[in-house]
C-alpha cells in the first residue's frame, strides 16, 4: 500500500498482555506528551493535494500514478535522510522525482509550475482536529503537557503560534527526529517519570514504537491520512509499559 493517505494497517492487538482496556482514572498527575501534526491539526491532507497536482502534471505514459507516487516516495527518504523534513525538502523531492523520472529536462517554468503546487501547504489555516482544544484544556487541568513535534523548527514554532495551543503546554519541542534516544533525552530534560509520562500521536514509527523503546507508556490515535513513511505495525510494549489505542482525541479524558 504505497499511498501516504492510505489506511494505516498495524497489527492486532488481543494478544498484548500490558494492554489498556479500561479507564486509568484516578491517576495521579501525568506527564502527556502530544505529537503535534495529524494529532492535534491537520497536515498531511495538505501535502496529499500537492501530490495529486503533481502526479496529474507530470502525466507520466509509462509508469502508473500509484508507480510515480511509490519513486516519490524513495525521493522523500532520500532528501530527508540529506536535508532533513520541511517544506524545502519536500520542494526538492518533487523536483528530484520530476527530473528522475522525465524524458525531457526541468526547465525554469517548470521547476516554478512544481513548487507551486507547494504554495497552499505554508499558507494555510490551521485546522484542529475535533475536540482537540477542549480536550487539552480538560487534561491541562490535571497533568502536565509536553508537545513533541518534529520538523523544520520554524515551520513547527509558526504552527504551534497559530493554533492558538501555546499556552496548553508547559514547553514545546521541536525535534528534527523523533527516536528512542530523543525520547530519553525529553524525559531526562523535563523529569518525567517513565511510569507516569505518555506519548499520544498518529504515528507508530515516531509516536508509538520510539517512546515504548524509550521506556515510556504510549497512546495510538489513529488518523486516516497518515504518512506512508510513518506507517509501521505497533510493537507489543515491553513488560511493565503500557499502551493503549484510542478512536478519537476527546476520548483520553476518559483515561486521563
Amino acid at each position: 500500500m504505497s499511498m501516504r493517505g492510505a489506511h494505516l494497517i498495524v497489527a492486532r492487538r488481543q494478544s498484548y498482555n500490558r494492554l489498556v482496556k479500561e479507564p486509568l482514572s484516578p491517576l495521579p498527575p501525568q506527564t502527556l506528551l502530544f505529537d503535534a501534526d495529524d494529532t492535534l491539526w491537520e497536515n498531511n491532507i495538505y501535502f496529499e493535494r500537492a501530490i495529486a497536482a503533481f502526479i496529474s502534471y507530470l502525466d507520466h505514459r509509462v509508469h502508473t500514478r500509484e508507480e510515480v507516487r511509490e519513486h516519490l516516495n524513495t525521493c522523500e527518504h532520500a532528501t530527508i535522510a540529506k536535508y532533513g523534513y520541511g517544506l524545502a525538502s519536500f520542494r526538492r523531492s518533487l523536483v528530484d522525482c520530476f527530473e528522475q523520472l522525465s524524458a525531457e529536462p526541468i526547465t525554469p517554468e517548470k521547476h516554478a509550475r512544481i513548487v507551486s503546487f507547494t504554495e497552499a501547504i505554508a499558507s494555510s489555516e490551521i485546522e484542529l482536529l475535533p475536540a482537540v482544544e477542549q480536550t487539552l484544556r480538560t487534561l491541562a487541568k490535571r497533568h502536565r503537557l509536553l508537545m513533541v513535534t518534529k520538523g523544520n523548527p520554524e515551520e513547527q514554532t509558526d504552527k504551534v503560534e497559530r493554533s492558538g495551543l501555546r499556552d496548553l503546554f508547559a514547553a514545546i519541542e521541536v525535534l528534527p527526529e523523533k527516536n528512542a534516544a530523543a525520547y530519553r533525552e525529553i524525559a531526562a530534560r523535563h523529569a518525567c517519570d517513565p511510569a507516569n509520562t505518555w506519548m499520544i500521536g498518529n504515528s507508530p514509527r515516531s509516536d508509538v514504537n520510539p517512546a515504548l523503546a524509550a521506556g515510556l507508556n504510549a497512546i495510538f490515535i489513529p488518523h486516516d491520512f497518515t504518512w506512508v513513511l510513518e506507517h509501521e505495525t505497533v510493537d507489543t510494549p515491553p513488560e511493565g509499559q503500557q499502551f493503549l489505542e484510542l478512536s478519537t482525541f476527546a476520548d483520553l479524558t476518559q483515561h486521563f
